[in-house]
C-alpha cells in the first residue's frame, strides 16, 4: 500500500510541477508550486520525518510563497480577473467542494488506522537540537548565503517594480 501512496504523491507532484511551468498566469504558477511543496511535505511525513515536513509547510509553502505572491502582485498590479472568467469557474469550484466533502465524510467514518513505529532513531540523531547544532555550525555558511540570496531577490524585485511605475 505504501508504494501506491508514494506513486500517487509523486505523480501529483510531477503534474503540479508541469502545470506550474506551463501556466501563463504567474499567480496560478505560484499556487501550483504550493501544491508541489505540500506533496513533498506529505512525502516527508511518509518517511517519518515530521520535522522536515513541518519546516517544508511553514517555511517554503508558507513564508516564501507568501513572499513570492507579494512580489508577483507588486510587479503586475494591472492584471485583474474579470467577472466573466470567475463566473465560468463556479461549477468547477462547486464540484471540487462536493468531492472534498464526500472524501472527508468517508475519512471521518472510517476507523482510526493502527499506527506502527517505522524506525527507531539513535539518541541525538534527528531531533531538533541536533538539527539546530548542525545548522549553526557545519551549515552556517550555506544558511547565511541563502538568506542573503533571498534578500537580494527581494531588493531586485523592488527595484524592478520602481522602474515600471
Amino acid at each position: 500500500m505504501e508504494i501506491v501512496y508514494f506513486f500517487f504523491l509523486a505523480a501529483a507532484a510531477v503534474l503540479l510541477a508541469i502545470a506550474m511551468v506551463s501556466s501563463r498566469n504567474t499567480v496560478h504558477s505560484a499556487l501550483f508550486m504550493v501544491g508541489v511543496l505540500f506533496c513533498v511535505a506529505v512525502l516527508f511525513l511518509s518517511l517519518a520525518a515530521e520535522f522536515l515536513a513541518l519546516i517544508q509547510v511553514t517555511v517554503y509553502a508558507g513564508a516564501i510563497m507568501v513572499l513570492f505572491l507579494f512580489v508577483i502582485t507588486m510587479l503586475n498590479p494591472g492584471n485583474e480577473e474579470g467577472p466573466n472568467r470567475i463566473a465560468n469557474r463556479v461549477p468547477v469550484a462547486v464540484g471540487l467542494a462536493m468531492a472534498f466533502l464526500v472524501v472527508a465524510s468517508f475519512v471521518l467514518r472510517s476507523p482510526a488506522p493502527q499506527v506502527a513505529v517505522v524506525a527507531q532513531v539513535a539518541p541525538g540523531v534527528g531531533n531538533l537540537e541536533a538539527v539546530g547544532v548542525d545548522l549553526f555550525t557545519q551549515y552556517l555558511l550555506p544558511f547565511e548565503l541563502t538568506s542573503l540570496l533571498l534578500l537580494v531577490a527581494m531588493v531586485a524585485a523592488l527595484v524592478l517594480a520602481k522602474k515600471r511605475t
